[in-house]
Formats: C-alpha cells, structure tokens, sequence
C-alpha cells in the first residue's frame, strides 16, 4: 500500500519521559565519551547529558508514529521498509538530569523521492514547567513504496547556514572504531530498541547484508570526537546537529570523520562534516554543528 500524504497533521501521543543520571551516564558510556560533565555526578551544575541523548526519549514517539501510519493502511511488512535517512535536531538548552521531560510527534511533510515515499516528523520536548528543551526534525524514506496523494513538501523555520568553503578547520580526518558488539550496547544503553541492529535474520529479511550501527549512534560518535576537537570539550556549546544518513556502518569497522571546514555565522560557529565507512563510501553527508 502507498503511503498516504493525508498523514500530514498526524500527531502522536503525549510521552512523558524520566531522564535519569544512569540513563544519560549509559549512552555516554556506550559511545566511550567519559567527559566528567556526563560522568561526574558530584557536580551538579556542570553534569549534562550528551547533545545526541534527545534521540532517547524521541524514539518512543516515533514508534508511536509507525503504529499511525499502519493504520493508515500502509502494511507492517511496508513500513518496516523506512529508515531514518535525515536527522535535524535544535538544543534549545542542555538536558540536566535528573528531569522530567514531556515530548510529542507530528508528521509535517510527505513528499515523492525516487527511492519512495519520504516523510518528516518534528518532534517537540518540553520541560516540567513547559520550557522548550529540544526539537528534531525525523525525516524516513520508505524504500520502493510509492506516495499517494499530493505532495506536502517540507518547509524549515529554520534554515541551516551553507558552507562557503572556509578553509579554517578543513582537511582534518579522525578515524573512529566501532567495535564488533557497539549496536548491542548502543541498543541497551540508549534504549532504542530496532531488531535490525541486533538481529542477523531481521536485518537479513530487511535487505540488509548484516546488523548495521545505528545512524543516530555513528552521529554520536561524529559529535563526541567535533566537541572534542572544535568545541573544547564543552558539549554545552552544541545547539544543533544535523546530517543525512547515506551509507551502512557494519560491525567492527573503522570510519573516518570529515571536517569539511569551520565558519563563523551568525554569533555562533558552524562546523561542515562527513562520516565514511569502512569501504570509503558516505555513511553520513552534509552534516552541520552549531556551537554558541
């Protein structure tokens, strides 16, 4: 079955997470980031969860998401055909834990691609007291399966800058490992849970030649080693992170992080990278950090 552009104005349901010290100290540890604002809990006023964390406490809206677009008839076989082929996410401010936050999904855009149906979701969190925390905009592509109805592209409040090639950070490439086991413990730790990433006959029925890494994980890792080597290891500084997801990262394999160049827009500083995988081919492109 087609998927439907009428899921356009579809909104999840109100999730209500509990962010815990432990929880945030996990995906920390699963990416073998131990900066002591993620793992010192004896400093209340500097512990902070890791810019990628939001995509935690995200993911059950998400999945909550694919259960609308199921009964809006796409069949379950169909929709597990999707895979998260942009990710755009806005840190309004840290994650402090421990906090209560409050999030909730709304499909905003359906559009025709050649590969198949491509949807975005923004996802909106909230704090206790209705402070916005963070927002992302989800985008999957639905392979082979076509879009009915008419288009509803998708319009940014919020247009990330372009590069004009500034050379000031450009040319720099870190090698990163991922080890033979990171999509388990990712999977554990983030609590994200999708069988392709962990189990060898899931994957294989998705058209996959293994379990690959999460694209929310190899991002992760691009963030951690850009706060390190741009950012001077204050994670506090990334107020948004952004890249399209192009190629799969199998287990174990090395990838090489990209800066592509460093530029400075609007009082804040913009950082240009790529992800390649093993085989030298893009496992993320066009991917953007902005540091206050």
């Amino acid at each position: 079955m087609p998927v439907p552009s009428s899921l356009v104005g579809c909104r999840s349901e109100t999730n209500v997470t509990e962010v815990t010290p432990r929880w945030s100290m996990a995906y920390a540890a699963a990416l073998d980031d131990l900066l002591p604002c993620y793992m010192d809990t004896r400093d209340a006023s500097r512990f902070i969860a890791h810019p990628m964390f939001p995509v935690c406490f995200e993911w059950p809206v998400i999945v909550g998401m694919r259960h609308e677009i199921e009964r809006a008839g796409v069949k379950f076989h169909e929709a597990m055909r999707g895979v998260h082929a942009s990710h755009d996410m806005v840190l309004h401010r840290p994650i402090r834990p421990p906090e209560r936050l409050t999030t909730v999904a709304e499909i905003v855009a359906a559009e025709r691609r050649s590969a198949g149906a491509y949807l975005v979701t923004r996802v909106d969190t909230v704090s206790a007291s209705g402070e916005p925390v963070c927002s992302s905009w989800y985008g999957s592509l639905y392979r082979g399966i076509e879009l009915s109805g008419d288009d509803r592209p998708f319009v940014s409040s919020s247009t990330l800058p372009t590069s004009k090639n500034s050379t000031s950070a450009s040319g720099s490439a870190t090698v990163i490992h991922v080890g033979g086991g990171m999509a388990h413990v990712y999977t554990e730790c983030a609590q994200i849970f999708n069988p392709i990433h962990t189990d060898a006959s899931v994957a294989e029925a998705a058209g996959l030649p293994g379990i690959i890494l999460h694209g929310t994980a190899t991002l992760a890792l691009a963030v951690s080693r850009i706060v390190a080597t741009q950012a001077g290891n204050d994670p506090s500084r990334v107020t948004r992170v952004a890249g399209q997801f192009r190629g799969m990262v199998a287990m174990p394999s090395d990838i090489t992080l990209e800066i592509k160049a460093r530029e400075r827009s609007d009082d804040a500083d913009v950082i240009y990278f790529d992800v390649m995988n093993h085989e030298g081919a893009p496992a993320i492109s066009n991917g953007a950090i902005i540091l206050r």
